[in-house]
């Protein structure tokens, strides 16, 4: 039997969508309520369960071989990271997948203060308190302005901070700014931008049998992703109208066109974006298509 590879699972808010991902990509992740070693469907891997902050380090020391993690927190880490061929880098980036249950936009750590309060800039915050919970990237920050700070360790509701009086400031990750303006703070600065990554240990990536797996792991996700804002339409076109039709329909390539057996109707297939379904259906009705089908994808390779 090969030796498995061993699997990190984001522990948190990350985990619910990854498990989702990873079912969409063809892995069955089963949990169990007292452990942190989670069934998978799949004899050459084994899965656990990690805070995601950990498993940049975890990865780097050969704890695990393959996992999903945040880029700020191999930042955090200060784990050496690099692209595929980068052989001097413990941590290799497979690839980035970017997800979340809100939008396909990259999480943002911001700088923030109170709506109300004097400070427009970094430079502002000279002497006050921040708290975050990106320590060390918050630091590099305020240094490379030039800019002395007190950085506390925030071990949550950081938004309340400011609120409540414990700090001046706070560098939090957001993707919509809901929460942050829902407690009356104001973005003045971006810290950073990141995203889920895939990695993996180096040594692990340069066996040639793991590295197989690993391309495996990472073209099903990837095509799991894609197929999340992808819908397949499927249509009855009269050949009249063939050409308005199509003139209408993008497609990853071309849309297929099949004949039927009345040579006055043929069949359309196509993959289109979400986002357009909703005022393309009625254009293709207005033109004439009949028993317009919509269906979800697993997969887009």
């Amino acid at each position: 039997m090969k030796a498995q590879l061993k699997l990190g699972i984001p522990k948190g808010s990350l985990e619910e969508a990854t498990i989702a991902l990873f079912d969409k990509a063809g892995w069955k992740i089963h949990k169990h309520v007292r452990n942190y070693f989670p069934d998978i469907n799949d004899p050459e891997l084994t899965a656990r369960l990690c805070r995601v902050q950990e498993i940049p380090e975890y990865i780097q020391n050969g704890i695990l071989d393959v996992a999903l993690t945040g880029k700020d927190w191999l930042e955090e880490r200060g784990v050496s990271y690099g692209g595929k061929e980068d052989s001097d880098a413990p941590v290799v980036v497979i690839s980035d997948l970017v997800y979340s249950k809100v939008s396909n936009r990259k999480a943002r750590w911001v700088l923030a203060v109170a709506g109300d309060s004097p400070y427009q800039c970094a430079a502002d915050l000279e002497g006050k308190r921040i708290s975050t919970e990106l320590v060390g990237v918050s630091r590099r920050y305020f240094e490379e302005k030039g800019v002395p700070v007190q950085i506390n360790y925030s071990w949550g509701a950081t938004e309340a901070k400011v609120v409540e009086g414990l700090a001046d400031a706070i560098v939090e990750v957001t993707e919509t700014e809901t929460t942050i303006r829902a407690h009356g703070l104001r973005v003045i600065d971006e810290v950073m931008a990141s995203n889920t990554v895939l990695i993996a240990n180096r040594d692990v990536w340069n066996d040639p049998e793991s590295r197989r797996k690993i391309e495996q792991i990472d073209l099903l996700l990837q095509g799991a992703l894609r197929a999340e804002s992808l819908v397949c339409l499927k249509m009855n076109a009269p050949t009249a109208r063939l050409d308005a039709i199509l003139a209408l329909l993008p497609a990853l390539n071309s849309p297929t066109v099949a004949a039927l057996r009345d040579p006055a109707w043929v069949s359309l297939e196509t993959v289109v974006d979400t986002h357009v379904v909703r005022d393309l259906i009625p254009q293709l009705h207005e033109l004439g298509a009949e028993g317009i089908l919509e269906y979800s994808l697993n997969k887009v390779i």
